[in-house]
């Protein structure tokens, strides 16, 4: 039907006088549906058992400021300060199980007091989380990501130190090791370090351990593992040949002089398709005891190449090409492998996604185990996001070559917007609790299709 002008636009001159009061009002009634999630995952108690071992009679205790520090990153929100921004939402209250927000000089006091064996409690609960929805889809497959990533800080924090940093060049920094999951695209496990290390510091018992805990977690599953340049060596490459783990890494040029010759000397390359061509080869670094599939690489570009070239480089140089070295011991043919490989980009979106909507970047202590805990915060809020939509829908896809996430997931801010920042008043006519939202059709099914998930899952 066909509506006129007039039934559209109207003259809208006057401001609306301003009136601030205590209604009962609330600015984020999507948070009903994070309360029935934390139940659901039984959030609060686990997060007690985290910090049994303290002692401190406070009024506030650690597990209320930890379950805190979760929401307030999920709702969005950064700085500690910012708390006061929901300090009397009732939605937010009874989200947490407070008749009170904790003041910020609270908050704070308590990350200071925080100690290494509570941070190492949260730590395995996030693991533990991942790993219970694993098993719930019976996985029969899980490919692990392996990276580091740089958490710069403004000023002096404990646990930092001056290391790479390509954006802020002699900042201190934080380097942690993730391992994340591709198929549900969250964080397995996380290993804390000083941001002056290399990024295979302590890599090979980290991995062994988030494959010791997916092998008892999920029985027969098959294991798969993609990593950077960094993470190349014979004692990497025979660890998890020996573990049975299916892997693909890169090869630093830098490293092996020897590469470059290779390279340039290949005059037979395979077409893969109309932007990669391939090399098999059986070459193997000097000191190494073992052998693995060794494909080489090389991509067409269109861009000019304006990085400074000189003679005695390791990197290999033609115009129009790209080069890249993948070490392997899947079986398959080489564009299969290529794809299977280039996938775990995907993981710098994790990256993304923690830093700039769930705030893991920022440090808020000069203690490390209070930066410690709020880091980890931000990777649980991010996890539990994935885990509300996995939980209200089916799989969208199959396992693709790429292993791409087995859900089209929303990001946390498109979630935050849609069903998070509503506002709604809150009442109790005849004794029974009600919170009115807006008659908008689309947050209402929204909201109904994640209540009613979240009921059949409990």
């Amino acid at each position: 039907m066909k509506l006129s002008k007039s039934r559209f636009h109207t003259r809208v001159h006057s401001i609306p006088e301003l009136h601030f009061d205590d209604n009962r009002l609330t600015s984020f009634a999507g948070s009903v549906i994070l309360q029935k999630l934390f139940h659901k995952m039984r959030l609060p108690d686990r997060l007690r058992d985290c910090f049994q071992h303290r002692d401190d009679h406070l009024q506030v205790g650690f597990s209320t400021i930890a379950l805190l520090l979760i929401l307030h990153l999920m709702l969005g929100y950064k700085r500690l300060r910012e708390a006061e921004r929901y300090a009397d939402d009732p939605i937010i209250k009874r989200t947490l199980g407070l008749k009170r927000i904790p003041h910020v000089s609270t908050i704070s006091r308590t990350l200071s007091k925080m100690d290494r064996g509570s941070v190492e409690n949260v730590r395995v609960l996030s693991r533990e989380i991942v790993l219970e929805r694993l098993a719930k889809e019976h996985m029969p497959r899980v490919t692990m990501d392996f990276d580091g990533s740089v958490l710069s800080t403004t000023r002096y924090a404990e646990g930092t130190a001056v290391g790479y940093n390509t954006h802020k060049k002699g900042e201190r920094s934080y380097y942690p090791l993730f391992c994340t999951i591709a198929q549900t695209a969250q964080v397995l496990d996380v290993l804390h370090r000083r941001g002056n290390v290399h990024d295979s510091h302590d890599a090979l018992p980290f991995i062994s351990g988030c494959i010791q805990e997916l092998r008892d977690h999920i029985p027969g599953v098959i294991l798969e593992s993609r990593q950077d340049s960094a993470f190349f060596s014979d004692k990497t490459v025979d660890f998890l040949s020996s573990r049975n783990v299916w892997f693909s890494i890169s090869v630093p040029f830098e490293r092996f002089s020897e590469l470059k010759t290779l390279i340039e000397s290949c005059h037979r390359w395979k077409r893969l398709d109309g932007e990669w061509d391939y090399y098999e080869s059986t070459w193997t670094p000097k000191c190494w005891k073992s052998r693995c599939r060794m494909l080489l690489l090389r991509h067409r570009v269109k861009k000019q190449n304006k990085d400074p070239v000189q003679l005695e480089l390791f990197v290999p140089h033609e115009e129009g090409y790209e080069f890249k070295v993948i070490a392997t011991n899947k079986m398959g043919k080489a564009k299969t492998i290529l794809l299977y490989h280039n996938g775990r980009g995907a993981q710098e979106n994790i990256f993304s996604e923690l830093k700039s909507q769930c705030n893991m970047s920022y440090v808020p202590t000069r203690r490390q185990p209070g930066n410690q805990l709020y880091f980890q915060s931000a990777v649980l809020g991010h996890n539990l996001y994935r885990e509300l939509q996995m939980i209200s829908r089916e799989m969208d896809r199959s396992t693709s070559v790429q292993r791409a996430p087995l859900w089209i997931f929303e990001e946390s801010a498109t979630l935050r917007h849609k069903i998070i920042q509503r506002a709604g008043r809150l009442t109790r006519p005849h004794g029974h609790l009600r919170l009115t939202l807006s008659g908008n059709e689309a947050t209402r099914v929204d909201f109904l299709r994640y209540l009613d998930s979240l009921a059949l899952a409990g």
